[in-house]
């Protein structure tokens, strides 16, 4: 009779934990979905006024979806919004940035990862400490050294250029952590079998950190896309302007038409959003494996 209460106590005990578990599992899931939608209400609010017009726009109270669904405000914001042009010139920018970025921050973080020089310890902790230093303190310098020093005005190559020296200390940092996830006897045995180091990290090293490649190259794309700051710093031309200056451009001193600028905001942010889309599968995989080793 013991035996069968001990199994009753611990039936017992097993339903209590399961309820509690479900119930944890629950509240969790609509945490979960409260956040979710915190975060998608403001992008469906900008989708939302941009199928409006004025008068719907700014009535009291405001309605969550508009009365009538006027998607030819998209047609009329592209005749004074020239979103392919600034597309273009935007993209001018970012694919060499993006290749150039990715490309050198694999070089960079195999060397510090894998390989053995004088002053490698000194010279990552100045890369990494690089990142603790604000961007506004470099950014006059930048601008005398490109505009006075190389006398480049105008031009979309000060925005390019940088990118080719590592892509950023922290896709540099990103990289070498990865990198050392990978087991060094890969290398050692491609040693032996007469490997270099170069077919090393072509052959070896990259198949295994495509995730990371990947990740640096969103944060790349993401940030570039972004960049209103440097973008506005040195373009000048009215037909170089990139999306992030022409949406600001577009918004008028005296008379602003919200309901085309909310439709140029909406264009202006799915490039953006269907790259992430993409990529989203590597940028998880690669957040949450970086870092594992140290």
């Amino acid at each position: 009779m013991s035996g069968k209460n001990t199994i009753g106590v611990w039936h017992i005990r097993a339903l209590r934990r399961a309820r509690r578990e479900k119930s944890f599992n629950n509240l969790a899931l609509i945490l979960t979905i409260l956040l979710v939608l915190l975060v998608v209400f403001p992008i469906w609010w900008i989708f939302r006024s941009s199928l409006m017009n004025n008068a719907e726009l700014f009535a009291w109270p405001p309605s969550l979806y508009p009365k009538k669904w006027l998607f030819s405000n998209y047609l009329t914001a592209l005749k004074y919004f020239p979103f392919w042009r600034y597309f273009a010139n935007t993209m001018t920018i970012i694919v060499p940035s993006v290749i150039a970025g990715t490309t050198t921050a694999v070089f960079c973080g195999y060397a510090f990862a894998r390989l053995r020089f004088p002053g490698k310890k000194i010279i990552f902790s100045l890369c990494v400490g690089s990142m603790l230093l604000p961007n506004m303190v470099t950014l006059i310098p930048l601008y005398i050294m490109w505009t006075g020093g190389f006398r480049i005005v105008d031009s979309y190559l000060p925005l390019i250029l940088p990118y080719l020296c590592g892509g950023g200390a922290f896709n540099i940092f990103l990289i070498r952590q990865f990198i050392r996830t990978v087991p060094r006897e890969l290398d050692e045995a491609a040693f032996i079998d007469g490997a270099g180091y170069w077919t090393i990290l072509t052959r070896i090293i990259v198949p295994a950190i495509k995730p990371a490649m990947i990740v640096v190259a969103l944060l790349l794309f993401i940030f570039l896309w972004n960049d209103l700051l440097q973008q506005t710093i040195y373009i000048h031309s009215t037909q170089k302007f990139t999306i992030a200056i022409g949406l600001i451009q577009f918004k008028g001193s005296l008379y602003t038409d919200w309901a085309m600028l909310m439709c140029a905001t909406c264009m202006s942010f799915l490039p953006g959003l269907v790259f992430y889309l993409i990529g989203q599968k590597y940028f998880v995989e690669g957040i949450v494996l970086t870092g594992m080793k140290n």
